[in-house]
């Protein structure tokens, strides 16, 4: 069963004018609504939006980097003793190593940067590193390549954070200070374990198969909303992937209040953030 109470939102009390489309008066109405609730709860920026699967972009790291997001993912395999960026292994290119499209791009602003991720000191940026193989070896590798660089696991403003085939939770505390873990948003977890974990993530399709292009039932609003609601009581921020990747669906996110928006579209995204602001 699901930990999350049930929490209810007022409905429409006045009713719409039929002579304009449903989804016209509908993307409207949800534009209105995020514009409120970003004016009253603090804006949405890049820095809340998450790029998914970001090595099948046209620019790995650099497209979402150029646009001050908080968040880029990596799946990695270990093969052959490295740490291989792909999907599935038998489609991956060996010669596309973490290192390689990540660790050392992100180094070289670093460098520049003097200390930071991004020109702007305040920006953060989440390194989110999905592990595909065996979660301790794995990760047991990605420990050892990272002491190559000093600068980004000594970075106050980044964060390496551990998804996919993650160690048990009782071995999360032996890993390093900068070694994070993304945590499942309904599974409930001990103090300890919740010490390392940064974020809570989820299936979207667990709480609504809404598609995005309509409205978000209110059953199912009230599903997500408790769920994030007990994310943030725990003082986490919340993810939900297999998300819709609309405009429709940014705006609910940004209701619900969710702290990254799921993206596999990086200039769309980045462009609806800033038109917001």
């Amino acid at each position: 069963m699901s930990p999350f109470r049930s929490a209810g939102r007022q409905p429409n009390r006045f009713p719409l004018p039929v002579s304009y489309p449903l989804s016209a008066l509908y993307l409207f109405a949800t534009l209105c609504l995020a514009l409120a609730a970003c004016s009253q709860e603090g804006a949405y920026t890049t820095s809340n939006a998450h790029s998914h699967n970001d090595y099948n972009n046209t620019q790995p790291f650099f497209g979402a980097y150029a646009e001050n997001f908080g968040s880029i993912e990596a799946d990695i395999f270990l093969h052959n003793d490295s740490l291989i960026v792909g999907h599935h292994l038998a489609d991956t290119q060996y010669h596309r190593t973490l290192e390689r499209m990540y660790l050392a791009p992100l180094g070289q602003q670093v460098e520049s940067n003097k200390g930071y991720p991004y020109k702007d000191s305040h920006l953060p940026l989440q390194v989110m590193i999905d592990l595909k193989t065996e979660g301790q070896p794995t990760l047991r590798k990605l420990v050892e390549v990272l002491q190559h660089y000093p600068a980004l696991i000594q970075s106050k403003n980044i964060q390496f954070v551990m998804s996919g085939n993650r160690p048990p939770d009782s071995l999360f505390a032996s890993y390093p200070a900068y070694i994070w873990f993304d945590g499942v948003l309904s599974k409930p977890y001990p103090p300890a374990v919740l010490s390392k974990i940064v974020m809570l993530s989820d299936d979207m399709k667990h709480y609504t198969r809404w598609n995005g292009a309509t409205a978000l039932p209110d059953t199912d609003y009230q599903r997500l909303e408790s769920a994030v609601q007990y994310a943030h009581s725990l003082q986490k921020k919340v993810r939900f992937w297999d998300a819709p990747d609309s405009i429709p669906a940014w705006n609910e996110l940004i209701r619900l209040r969710v702290d990254y928006i799921n993206t596999d579209h990086i200039p769309g995204l980045a462009a609806f953030l800033r038109h917001l602001r």
